[in-house]
């Protein structure tokens, strides 16, 4: 066969590339044993992490667990003291992205990733790579979850048939019946995200929702899930379904992919950020490309969060560990809230807090 002379060109260059490219990552990878260790903060996935000294045991995982919005703080309080400890975070998209993307204490995520099989879009859900922040290269979001909706319902009270809509919620007979996350908590961001910038629900709905039907408000999902079982309320926006029934408590999520405006799906707890002036630089790159390996996040649907299993965004790896509520339904109408444009959750507060300060004031 004979070759022509661009096409010899492109095959040396493509050769050259990949020497390059996997020069580089020996490089990298002699650089992060030298280092010895890598910190991660991180919500709710820690049990996933420790499986990266498995195949690098040269490299420690120092790691601290707690809720995103904790971690921010904690990030931002360290960094005023001049103390850069962590080198990988993550968490929800709202602490990576209003915390600390807005507080530039991130480097691009996207010059770290390495691995042919981490670079490669068509191993990933809508064959692209989903950054959260809109210069495309900060925030990498690894999971998508339909569950982030967090709609749920006592299974004694409520028929699932009634509801065809969003708008059905605030039919009068659920007036003092739902017990809700408090609308500026992280916690129900997803939803609220899908609420406001919904074509067909928007702020209307959000300001009719949580300021005309008489909705109980608490900061804790355990006692809510106790108050759903228990059938003092028949409706909750915040609790966590899948874990519920585990315990043989009467609560089911409502399947809202098939109402009127669809569902939403997001990344509840998964994006991922590399810390600038990390300590152990190389480690971090290493752990990174690991962890949105095929055997990274393989890891994070089996050993995550065993309770409620994630759904990670590649989709070239089983799914039997993960639940049906955190799956993606083909032919089902969902907006991805993990999109740059929807990032910013300042007027979603700020609208959140004026109804709650409406409702106080009507006392």
């Amino acid at each position: 066969m004979k070759l022509y002379p661009p096409l010899i060109s492109l095959l040396i260059f493509a050769v050259s590339s990949y020497a390059a490219s996997s020069e580089k990552w020996t490089e990298t990878l002699t650089a992060a044993k030298k280092e010895g260790q890598v910190t991660i903060y991180i919500y709710q996935y820690e049990p996933a992490v420790k499986w990266f000294e498995k195949d690098f045991p040269d490299i420690k995982v120092n790691s601290l667990a707690a809720p995103g919005s904790q971690l921010g703080s904690r990030v931002v309080a360290e960094r005023r003291a001049g103390k850069f400890i962590p080198d990988v975070f993550s968490s929800g998209a709202n602490t990576n992205y209003n915390v600390l993307y807005k507080g530039k204490a991130l480097d691009p995520i996207k010059p770290s990733l390495a691995l042919p099989e981490v670079v490669d879009p068509s191993h990933w859900y809508g064959g692209e790579h989903r950054y959260i922040d809109a210069e495309g290269k900060y925030i990498f979001a690894y999971e998508v979850n339909p569950s982030a909706m967090r709609l749920a319902y006592n299974e004694t009270l409520v028929d699932p048939k009634e509801f065809k809509s969003y708008w059905d919620l605030l039919n009068p007979k659920w007036k003092g019946k739902i017990v809700s996350f408090e609308p500026a908590n992280t916690g129900i961001g997803i939803p609220m995200q899908f609420f406001f910038h919904h074509p067909d629900l928007g702020p209307e709905f959000i300001k009719r929702f949580f300021g005309q039907m008489d909705v109980t408000f608490s900061r804790d999902q355990r006692q809510m899930t106790d108050w759903l079982a228990q059938g003092k309320f028949a409706l909750c926006l915040g609790c966590a379904a899948s874990m519920a029934r585990a315990q043989g408590l009467p609560i089911e999520s409502l399947d809202t992919s098939g109402w009127k405006e669809g569902s939403a799906f997001g990344v509840r707890n998964g994006s991922l950020s590399l810390m600038n002036q990390a300590p152990h630089p190389n480690a971090a790159k290493v752990f990174i490309n690991w962890f949105l390996s095929r055997k990274g996040q393989i890891a994070l649907q089996k050993y995550g969060y065993p309770e409620n299993p994630p759904n990670s965004r590649r989709i070239d790896i089983p799914k039997g560990d993960v639940p049906p509520d955190n799956r993606i339904i083909e032919g089902r109408k969902y907006l991805d809230v993990a999109r740059p444009e929807y990032a910013d959750m300042a007027p979603i507060f700020e609208l959140a807090k004026s109804i709650m300060k409406s409702k106080e004031q009507g006392k």
